[in-house]
């Protein structure tokens, strides 16, 4: 068998239960994929992204209806070497995809401030544009259940919110287009023992900024860390957090956001004192 077989072959087999199982759950539990769909699978050239596009192509062989696949990667700057292993793999793992240049890296670091955020947003713009330049109505990212958990604590430390990263979501700006992250309950040591196991090579973060003097503080590694000690004290904490997305009781919190209006504490009390005295 060809190397791309055996990787092929390892996450229906080795990897079923850790891995295929869990990416077909997520599909089934918020309703990622739907007959006719057209997907961009989005590729960064990492680990995370060729999983995802590995997936989705053996999902093409065994789904109970037809849905079509197109893979993406956008190049936003990478040094040759970058580029040349991001090739490298998409020939080793039999990858078909298309690969689009951009400015975005010598554009972030024009612009200066806050140069990750400012990526993370032209990326997406980006990507929305190429899904609708080749009719694609969803766009499929890599975020794995890690990146769900570590954002939600990012926002309660750093921003003073609870905001969390969803499995799907429509687009504002681009009409008929949605988000979706079929990874999200796939754990990322499971998909570290995958790359290990398959002996591959991927790319890690290849930006710009990370690897200048100037580094910038990875506040992602901070939590990562925290959440890696947290887990010793008790295994379950990582999933208990995860699920905590799904558990929110709204009476309970001091505010929150509903279609971009804001209810304050006060409000929510008031609200919830009127049904009680109504129903009596």
């Amino acid at each position: 068998m060809e190397k791309y077989q055996l990787v092929e072959r390892s996450i229906i087999t080795t990897y079923r239960k850790k891995i295929w199982a869990p990416f077909i759950k997520a599909l089934k539990a918020y309703n990622l994929l739907a007959p006719g769909d057209h997907v961009l699978v989005c590729m960064s050239g990492g680990k995370d992204s060729f999983l995802l596009a590995k997936l989705m192509e053996e999902l093409v062989k065994h789904s109970d209806f037809p849905f079509k696949v197109t893979n993406l990667v956008m190049d936003p700057g990478y040094k040759g070497e970058v580029r040349k292993k991001i090739e490298d793999n998409l020939k080793l793992l039999n990858v078909k995809a298309e690969i689009v240049n951009s400015d975005i890296f010598e554009i972030s670091d024009i612009m200066g401030g806050k140069p990750c955020f400012l990526c993370a947003r032209m990326r997406r713009g980006f990507l929305y544009k190429q899904a609708e330049r080749l009719g694609c109505n969803k766009i499929a990212l890599g975020h794995h259940f890690n990146d769900a958990i570590e954002t939600l604590l990012l926002s309660m430390f750093y921003n003073g919110k609870i905001q969390a990263m969803p499995p799907k979501l429509v687009s504002d700006n681009y009409q008929g287009l949605e988000l979706i992250r079929p990874m999200y309950m796939i754990h990322e040591q499971d998909i570290i023992n995958w790359v290990k196991y398959n002996d591959l090579e991927f790319i890690n973060c290849a930006c710009k900024f990370s690897d200048s003097k100037n580094n910038y503080d990875s506040k992602r590694q901070e939590v990562k860390g925290i959440i890696k000690e947290l887990k010793k004290l008790n295994p379950i904490i990582p999933n208990n957090i995860f699920q905590a997305l799904g558990n929110v009781n709204l009476d309970t919190m001091l505010g929150y956001y509903d279609n971009r209006r804001y209810y304050d504490f006060n409000e929510i009390y008031d609200l919830r004192k009127n049904k009680c005295l109504s129903e009596k």
